[in-house]
């Protein structure tokens, strides 16, 4: 699959550490346990979610996930909350500040459309979980971005 590799051969301790301090200088990590990749798969389809073009699909993120992952949500929500200590719930909803944050940075949405895209059900459920990620709310975070610009752009003057 994407981002994944697979050793045909068997490496010797010395070789493999080896690879995983070259791969470390480029932020990858080797995940050798199949509990941990399956975690990591829940997160790379989470963030394949929050991040799609169009609007996150209206469908449950748990059956969106069960059905992607081929286990139940129950398994894959435990085999996540024992292996990160955090909910899957929490680390969508810190994926989807973060892509909020994007989106706000840019300037091309209002923050009803971000609400929308984002699947929120509504702007104040939108406000209320960015503020409770980042202690900001959405416009105070816009006019620190639009302040930085600002002053970015008498600098580079």
């Amino acid at each position: 699959g994407f981002g994944e590799v697979e050793l045909l051969d068997s490496v010797t301790p010395a070789r493999m550490m080896q690879l995983v301090e070259a791969l470390s200088r480029y932020g990858i990590e080797i995940i050798e346990s199949p509990k941990n990749i399956l975690v990591q798969k829940i997160k790379d389809t989470i963030i394949e979610l929050v991040y799609m073009e169009d609007k996150m699909t209206n469908s449950k993120v748990s059956a969106f996930l069960a059905s992607r992952l081929n286990h139940s949500y129950g398994y894959l929500s435990k085999l996540f909350s024992e292996t990160t200590f955090s909910s899957i719930e929490n680390y969508i909803i810190l994926q989807k500040t973060e892509r909020a944050k994007q989106l706000i940075a840019t300037n091309s949405l209002t923050f009803t459309e971000i609400a929308w895209k984002l699947n929120y059900s509504s702007v104040a459920h939108f406000s209320t979980h960015f503020k409770n990620a980042t202690g900001l709310t959405p416009t105070a975070f816009q006019r620190i971005i639009n302040k930085r610009r600002t002053v970015s752009s008498v600098v580079n003057q």
